[in-house]
């Protein structure tokens, strides 16, 4: 059973990476809505890319509640939700070390395919320097809580780009 602290931290995760970045991405962009692009292929490829985003996302959340017993929302050191008690080198996070976020990136290059804006890249640009700072005081985080397990998994795992060595 979920308690009310994972309910907030999935929550908010819905209102920021599903929700509220794609839309601050539609509203600096200009587009008007509903917005319909006129070329077929922008749908082709923006449509997948956004889905197999959500479903990397939505893997890496479930395997993390249920093999790490935990949840992601960890805001700067804040515990918004209670952290991962275990390791996760397997499944999604055989990938990357991120793949939560490593699909909301692929969510949010379809958004940007779909829209086809400046706007919206400076907002991903900026999202992915804040969830980079983020990931580096996690992994702070995952190197006290889980020692020579975590430099291991890091040295060989990638953060986001899955095949990369890691550092």
């Amino acid at each position: 059973m979920h308690s009310f602290k994972d309910s907030i931290g999935y929550l908010l995760g819905l209102c920021i990476f599903v929700l509220g970045i794609p839309a601050l991405m539609w509203l600096v962009s200009g587009r008007p809505f509903p917005y319909v692009p006129a070329s077929a292929l922008r749908c082709i490829l923006a449509v997948p890319a956004a889905v197999i985003g959500l479903a990397l996302s939505i893997w890496s959340i479930c395997y993390m509640r249920k093999v790490g017993k935990g949840n992601p929302f960890d805001a700067y050191g804040h515990e918004v939700a209670p952290r991962t008690k275990e390791l996760m080198t397997e499944g999604p996070y055989r990938i990357c070390r991120n793949p939560m976020l490593l699909g909301v990136y692929i969510y949010d290059i379809g958004w940007l395919i779909y829209l086809l804006s400046w706007w919206p890249l400076a907002v991903f640009l900026i999202e992915a320097v804040l969830l980079t700072i983020q990931v580096r005081s996690e992994e702070k985080r995952l190197e006290k809580d889980f020692g020579e397990a975590y430099l291991a998994y890091r040295k060989r795992t990638g953060r986001f780009i899955p095949g990369a060595k890691g550092r």
